[in-house]
């Protein structure tokens, strides 16, 4: 047993629940599987709420991935790519990752690989700023291509 206001010690399992019955406190088993298993007189609810407390510090630090996209047409005009180019850098800039995808309207499907030029050219372009995680790829009438930001040091 362990904890405040106890001396540290091996007690019969009634013993240490008196104890505890005793400062008003609960009897909390931390770690079961050591021999013998390792108890300590905490009050269990404030416990409860410390961790969640944590947890909850650790999941706000966490990373959060964003995603951004940028559409295109297989006949996308040079002025208009540039545009979205611009954007495209922007967005690897701040750290999020970018959606590339052409999409195919009708029967613009036979230009599939004007699409695929499409999206390799933007790929090359935007080499310095991130790297393509998933060359493109077409799924039903999308040509999608994900690129990730590169790290700043």
């Amino acid at each position: 047993m362990v904890g405040d206001n106890v001396e540290v010690g091996v007690y019969p399992l009634a013993k240490a629940k008196e104890m505890a019955i005793e400062q008003e406190l609960d009897l909390v088993e931390i770690s079961p599987k050591a021999v013998p298993p390792v108890c300590k007189i905490i009050d269990y609810k404030k416990f409860m709420y410390e961790q969640k407390k944590r947890e909850k510090v650790l999941k706000s630090k966490a990373t959060k991935v964003i995603v951004k996209e940028i559409r295109f047409g297989p006949q996308t005009d040079e002025h208009d790519y540039e545009f979205k180019k611009k954007h495209a850098i922007k967005f690897l800039q701040d750290g999020a990752k970018l959606k590339a995808y052409v999409f195919f309207k009708g029967r613009s499907i036979i230009f599939k690989e004007q699409g695929q030029i499409l999206l390799l050219k933007l790929a090359q372009e935007l080499e310095e700023y991130g790297k393509v995680e998933q060359m493109p790829k077409l799924e039903g009438k999308r040509m999608i291509m994900f690129i990730a930001p590169k790290k700043v040091k």
